[in-house]
């Protein structure tokens, strides 16, 4: 992506911001069914991991390079691997059964298949 391009869209018009708000709304109805004793323990993890998955894409994308950029999307994917574990750990502790745990996990994997492309993008 050329910096004249990256510059003019907004982190608004990124497919892999969209698809992150989305999915921490998904984080949030699920969380809310954790139990009352977790709301600063696992929910509160999960759910601030998952926020700063499209608040760093922002943040990167408001930045004055590529490069720097890109080293707020190597920041997202560490994200995107710490909601990951903290789910499965949901699972693993019966807050969340198989079928509420697959399709996060499906969501998880795509938004990391699109942060890696726009993250090539950028060399």
């Amino acid at each position: 992506m050329s910096e004249k391009m990256r510059k003019s869209r907004s982190y608004r018009d990124l497919e892999v911001w969209k698809s992150a708000v989305t999915f921490v709304k998904e984080i949030y109805l699920v969380t809310a069914k954790f139990p009352p004793s977790e709301i600063y323990g696992l929910t509160g993890q999960i759910r601030r991991a998952a926020v700063s998955i499209p608040s760093n894409i922002a943040e990167g994308q408001g930045r004055n390079s590529g490069k720097e950029f890109r080293q707020f999307l190597g920041i997202v994917l560490g994200s995107v691997a710490e909601v990951e574990t903290q789910l499965i750990i949901a699972k693993e502790i019966t807050y969340l059964n198989v079928e509420e745990l697959n399709p996060l996990l499906e969501r998880i994997d795509h938004i990391r298949k699109m942060l890696r492309g726009l993250s090539n993008s950028l060399k």
